[in-house]
């Protein structure tokens, strides 16, 4: 039963894009366009070439603002705000899940690669700004993303999040690895399954999983 899986759990700790709001939202798609635009403006490269170099730096750097910062020194606070301003209108209130977050037993979280004022606009959107104790970006872990363990463990300090007793969400399944291995409960958040050892559950609806858990 998946709720005896969750029995333990007392902190829920919810990444944000891809997450909290359906892939479908075309959200993030707005953002990889600002963020190709801004390697075109800073680094005088063409579109084509700069939405390469923005794929390479999320795949070997975890976001492409790592990348930019390692690779080419850039100041991320200009950068992150230039990539958030995009129209939230295509996002759904989402009661159900409202609802089903705020039944969950204990301390509720979100943790987010993008800013925590970014994270405020899609919560508000939809209708989930009551549902969390608090919500934190990249900045809290100075800049690092998640997969960076150092990046989980800054967050995890700032908040007094206890792992033994967690659980995270998340769409990616490279940000679960350490979550795992500090003791948490592991959910992939999607449609397509990626099986790993380091997955407790995987859900391609997290509201109707949520209503499980509770």
């Amino acid at each position: 039963m998946v709720a005896a899986s969750f029995s333990h759990v007392r902190v829920w700790v919810f990444d944000l894009d891809h997450t909290l709001y359906p892939p479908d939202s075309a959200l993030f798609a707005q953002i990889e366009i600002k963020m190709t635009q801004y390697i075109c403006d800073h680094l005088g490269m063409e579109p084509n070439a700069a939405d390469e170099l923005r794929r390479k730096y999320w795949k070997i750097y975890g976001t492409t603002l790592n990348g930019l910062m390692r690779e080419h020194f850039i100041d991320p606070d200009p950068f992150l705000e230039q990539v958030h301003q995009i129209d939230f209108s295509h996002l759904q209130t989402a009661p159900d899940l409202a609802a089903n977050i705020a039944a969950l037993p204990g301390r509720k979280i979100v943790y987010t690669n993008g800013t925590r004022p970014y994270a405020h606009q899609v919560l508000k959107a939809r209708g989930l700004s009551d549902v969390f104790d608090a919500v934190y970006g990249v900045e809290h872990a100075g800049y690092r993303p998640k997969p960076d363990q150092a990046a989980f463990e800054a967050v995890f300090a700032l908040d007094g999040v206890a792992p033994e007793k967690g659980a995270f969400f998340e769409d990616d399944v490279r940000n679960l690895s350490v979550p795992h291995a500090l003791g948490m409960r592991t959910v992939l958040v999607g449609p397509n399954p990626d099986p790993a050892p380091h997955i407790h559950h995987h859900t391609d609806d997290l509201t109707d999983f949520l209503s499980q858990v509770v």
